[in-house]
Order: C-alpha cells, then structure tokens, then sequence
C-alpha cells in the first residue's frame, strides 16, 4: 500500500516508521519504500523495518523497473513525497499518485488535522474522487487535538465511506530534527531506536493495524523486468561514510548484479580510494558539514590526485564540490579541497536549486542520457572548463550545461538515478 497525504508536512514520515516498526515488533514481515528521490528517509526505512529500502521514482524510472524493484517477500509500505497528485512541473509526472496506478495498489490518506473540524470531508471526498484510478482505501488522522477532536473528526469522515484506521494525538516527542536538506541522517542519532520505538507504539494504540494489513493489494506481475544498469567500470571504488552518505542502493546493486566490484572506502577516515580501482565514485552528502576533516584528509586527497592519472573520478554534487580547488562552509571559512576540477563552491551564500534534470552526455563512464535530480543550497562561485552534460528540466526545457569535465575527471550537481531508455 502506498502512504500519503494532501501535502507535505503531515506527518507521513513518521508515521510510515511508527507503522513499521510497529508491524515488525508484531513478526509481520514489512519493508519500506519512498516515493522519489530521497537518501535519508530510505535509511530511516530500514532501521525501522530492518529490510533494505528502495526508491521508486514514477518519474525517473520505467514502469518496468518500478514494479521489479517493488516486488519481493512481505508487506511493502510506501511513502509518499509532497502531495498525493504532487509531482515535477508542468503536469505533476512522478507523484505518489502514479505509483499507485503503476502498482495499482491501495492509498492510505493520512490528513493532518490540527486546524480541521467538518472541512475534513469536503477535503476527502475531493481526493477520493479526483482521480478513479487511484483508490483511497484509508484514512489515518494526524496531529489530533484531543479523543473529542479525534471523534468529532471521525464522524464528520463517516458521509465518504472510507474507513478511518486511527487517529494519533499531538506528539513533539517524536518530531524529527532538520537541517538545510531535510532530515538528520538514521545514523546521526544515538537514540534511533528508542525513538522507533516511541514512534511504534503511538502507532500501535492508535491505529487499527489488522485493518489496515487487510487493504493490502497484490503487486502486479513484471511481464518484461528491466536489466540492470550497466556498470560504468569494472572495479568501481565508492566513498561512504556521513559525509559521502547520499548514493542510489539500485545503482550500485545493478553494478554488483552486472559483475562489477564495488569498494567502499571513508574520506572521513582519511582512506584512500584502491589503487585497483577503474572508478573512483563521490556520492553527494554533507561534504560542507566535514570541510575541515576532508582538507586535512591527505590520503584521502593524495590518492585523489594519483588516481585521476590512471583511472575515471565522478563527482555528484557533495563529491563534486569535493573535486574543485575550495569549499567555503557556512562560517565563511574555506578549505581547500582536490582541485580536480576549477571550481569553487560556497555556503556562505546560499540559494536552492531543486528538480528533476534530463542529462545527457558523450563522454565518461556515464555516457548516454540520464534522468537526474538537483538539490543543494551551494553557490557556484567559479566553474570553468569544459561542460559535461546537456541539460533540460522535467518539462524538457533547455537549461544551461551541467557539470566540468577535465581528461578523466567528471562531475556534476546532478544525482544520477536511472538511464533514459
């Protein structure tokens, strides 16, 4: 079943985990998903669940794909992204909504109702009938005021037919903590499973989880599963660790399936990457949090520096930064990173740059076209030399080219997530 809400900031996350942990705790086998592109609620997912989390992007990826990375053992909940019908302009393509029809499963509405007393139906009903493909099979009230308020709200509801699974109470208990790109990461916080638990059991006394485990809907047969994704090298060398964290599991799975090896190493730790490697590979993270530790790390830049003589870099947004000659931090204090590439970023002015990127490129280990994603508050304060990708948004419109490339180093701003077929 598919979790989601009339829009962003209801509550979804945490409930989808209090959900999850919940139905673990009762031996359900469970696993999450998350609706778009998203690195930190995954891991949330499977800290919750204890199963390994997948992004679905109904607007990234083919349906094929979508439904082949879905299906697999016990009840899979989704989590949704912005609205329910929210997606990427000019139409909304990739919203939650079109998992549903792609999957065809059941969405369970969860309506934040602080500020809300009878305007809950009209809300909705609007929901249940906008769309006949999309099927509201549930509804879950958030953020309630009080058991009267909870009451009150589930007779107005009782007009739609559609049978409300629990009502939770207000709980700033169990709010999230943020930064400037959402969520602290699962493993940043040392009570992460207290506050699962916390979350579960609210979760638990408040909603009806045999209910809600009997609205569940099949996954639809693959009729013609997706290969996976070509690898770019053979000996791929992948850094992970808090501030290298932001990398797709289904990207370096297809690598690992195709016969690629994939070897993680920590910059943090001042690790370099193996000089075996054919690829050197620096996700996005919080490279801006660690700028000290990283210009400090000169191992880590040192066999940077080597490998960029024998072998392929790419950087994607934190590690692209990483790649250029400095970073400034949010103090204004900048550190000397790579100088991979001539670039020069900075946090001490910020400005968002969010959507979906159409990429494509005849160069590099990632050569062809790709569907991508943008999000960072980085200023560009020099990037000069040659441009890697052609760029257009989610409505195909041009933007200006992406990213440097400079002999075997290449980056970009840009988080790859599925090659365009």
């Amino acid at each position: 079943m598919i979790i989601a809400a009339p829009a962003s900031g209801a509550g979804k996350t945490t409930l989808t985990l209090g959900l999850l942990r919940a139905l673990r705790n009762r031996g359900i086998a469970v696993r999450g998903a998350k609706s778009g592109p998203d690195y930190i609620d995954p891991r949330f997912h499977a800290a919750a669940s204890g199963a390994a989390c997948v992004n679905l992007d109904a607007f990234a990826m083919p349906p094929n794909r979508i439904i082949a990375r879905a299906s697999g053992p016990g009840l899979l909940l989704i989590e949704g992204a912005m609205g329910l019908f929210d997606g990427a302009p000019p139409d909304g393509r990739g919203a939650a909504a079109d998992l549903a029809r792609i999957l065809a499963l059941p969405v369970i509405l969860v309506v934040d109702a602080a500020r809300m007393a009878q305007s809950v139906l009209p809300l909705v009903e609007g929901f249940a009938r906008h769309d006949p493909s999309v099927r509201i099979a549930g509804i879950i009230l958030n953020r309630c005021g009080s058991e009267r308020h909870a009451g009150m709200l589930t007779r107005a509801l009782a007009p739609a037919g559609i049978p409300v699974l629990g009502a939770l109470l207000r709980q700033e208990s169990i709010a999230h903590p943020s930064r400037h790109l959402g969520l602290v990461q699962a493993e940043e916080r040392a009570d992460l499973d207290l506050y699962l638990e916390d979350a579960a059991r609210h979760a638990q006394a408040a909603i009806d989880l045999d209910a809600l485990c009997a609205i569940a809907a099949p996954l639809p047969p693959c009729p013609n599963p997706a290969a996976p994704s070509p690898p770019p090298a053979q000996r791929i060398a992948v850094a992970q660790d808090r501030a290298f964290a932001f990398h797709y599991p289904h990207l370096l799975g297809d690598w690992h399936r195709a016969g690629a090896q994939v070897m993680p190493f920590s910059p943090l730790a001042d690790e370099a990457p193996d000089r075996d490697a054919d690829l050197v590979y620096l996700p996005g993270g919080y490279p801006e949090l660690h700028a000290g530790r990283l210009a400090a790390a000169q191992r880590f830049l040192g066999g940077l520096r080597m490998a960029a003589e024998r072998a392929a870099i790419f950087g994607e947004c934190g590690g692209y930064m990483v790649l250029g000659h400095g970073l400034i931090d949010a103090d204004g204090v900048r550190h000397e990173m790579a100088g991979l590439l001539d670039l020069e970023t900075s946090f001490a002015r910020r400005r968002l740059h969010l959507g979906y990127r159409l990429l494509e490129t005849a160069r590099g280990p990632f050569a062809g076209r790709w569907a991508g994603h943008e999000f960072h508050y980085a200023t560009t304060l020099r990037a000069e030399g040659t441009p890697l990708f052609e760029a257009r948004d989610a409505a195909g419109d041009p933007l200006a080219p992406m990213g440097l490339s400079r002999g075997m180093v290449q980056g970009s701003f840009a988080h790859l997530i599925d090659r365009r077929e």
